[in-house]
């Protein structure tokens, strides 16, 4: 397995055939690792897939023959393209919006929820690949969320 929290990502794009977003490219195993029986079934194994990251498309993969699987065809939920609050962020840790909000709200801090992740990333305990829809690392993600919790949580203050 590659490293997938060392940042060493191809940064081949292709557009999204439904709605034209940029799509980033996704390793096989990812694919393999979190489809369903079913739809792992028509998986053309041989030809580059892309993730299609825009919140308002219910498409996930997709490659240049027209192949496509969408939030239906995975086992799990999609960070990206879910706003539930159980919806994990970090699917090699189980960290969900909740858990994030939860831990920040207890510990006071912005930075544990990261700190405790990067731990796990340097005693090379994560899968990303075969565990994250995306197949990269969840770093980027974790940012992001916890920003938007402590903008909600200053917002109340």
């Amino acid at each position: 397995m590659s490293n997938c929290c060392n940042g060493e990502v191809e940064r081949h794009q292709n557009n999204c055939p439904v709605d034209g977003s940029k799509g980033s490219p996704v390793p096989t195993i990812t694919l393999k690792s979190l489809l369903k029986p079913l739809s792992l079934e028509n998986l053309e194994a041989e030809q580059p897939y892309f993730f299609c990251a825009s919140t308002s498309c219910p498409i996930v993969y997709f490659n240049k023959n027209g192949s496509l699987f969408n939030l239906e065809n995975l086992k799990v939920p999609v960070t990206l393209k879910s706003e539930s609050a159980e919806t994990p962020v970090c699917y090699c840790f189980g960290w969900s919006r909740d858990r994030i909000k939860q831990t920040i709200q207890q510990t006071g801090k912005a930075n544990t929820v990261e700190e405790l992740i990067l731990a796990h990333i340097k005693a090379k305990r994560c899968g990303c690949e075969v565990n994250n829809p995306q197949g990269r690392c969840c770093l980027s993600d974790i940012r992001k969320v916890v920003e938007q919790v402590c903008h909600k949580l200053a917002a109340r203050d």
